[in-house]
């Protein structure tokens, strides 16, 4: 059976056994009673970090055999990190799925000055199962990392070290994001509903950002960072492609 039509299943690292992996009671259960897989049906695991195997189930159904290592085909050739003004409500959710299909690397939910959404205990496991359905259902080998929420001092500091950043503005006239984009590790800055601030557009400036237009219309604050990094992944795809 071809890699591509087998079912995908994230596992952790420390599953892996020698040759084997030790599944959990709620992989047994998603295996077998979901998706109604028999001994000896084979399935993609992956650890999120990059590797995976087409897998066999054992007949104990709680233990898996390893059969071959697979290669790498559905990342972005670089890193793209996405920071996201919390949206008011679930908005939130979507927005993990989506950025986890388009391929981010690291997503970060950021506290900014106009943030009405303060998150729960749980959302932020909430948002890493969500991330880690998205890549089992995007074919992805690779989970991204969801941070804990930041506030937007905290993020600036925590992303000081990166050199091709941008920050998404609206009602002004800065370049569009396509046409600043370069080869190499993104770092893509969306605002809340209302926009950002302009304390916090100064202080973006002023650690390293380059703020950028998505266009001439102004998009809601769950539809920012989907539209941006679209555009990051089809300039980098392309890129690798005609490389």
């Amino acid at each position: 059976m071809a890699p591509l039509t087998l079912q995908r299943l994230v596992i952790a690292p420390e599953q892996i056994q020698g040759n084997c992996i030790r599944l959990t009671a709620p992989q047994q259960h998603y295996l077998g009673n979901v998706l109604r897989l028999a001994t000896g049906a084979q399935f993609i695991a992956m650890d999120g970090q990059g590797h995976w195997w087409r897998a066999q189930l054992e007949a104990n159904a709680a233990m898996a055999q390893l059969l071959e290592a697979l290669a790498q085909q559905a990342e972005l050739p670089v890193k793209v990190s996405v920071a996201v003004a919390l949206p008011k409500g679930s908005g939130f959710d979507e927005v993990v799925r989506q950025l986890t299909e388009l391929g981010a690397s690291q997503i970060w939910p950021l506290r900014s000055e106009r943030t009405l959404m303060q998150p729960g205990s749980g959302r932020l496991e909430r948002w890493r199962r969500i991330a880690q359905e998205a890549a089992e259902q995007a074919e992805r080998t690779v989970v991204p990392e969801l941070a804990e929420p930041l506030s937007f001092s905290e993020l600036l500091q925590a992303t000081q070290p990166l050199e091709q950043k941008y920050i998404c503005v609206t009602r002004s006239q800065p370049p569009s994001l396509w046409s600043q984009l370069q080869w190499g590790e993104t770092l893509l800055l969306t605002g809340p509903e209302g926009g950002w601030t302009e304390s916090e557009q100064q202080q973006a400036l002023a650690a390293g950002f380059q703020p950028v237009s998505l266009g001439s219309r102004i998009l809601r604050a769950v539809t920012a960072p989907v539209v941006a990094l679209g555009l990051v992944a089809a300039f980098l795809e392309e890129g690798s492609l005609t490389s």
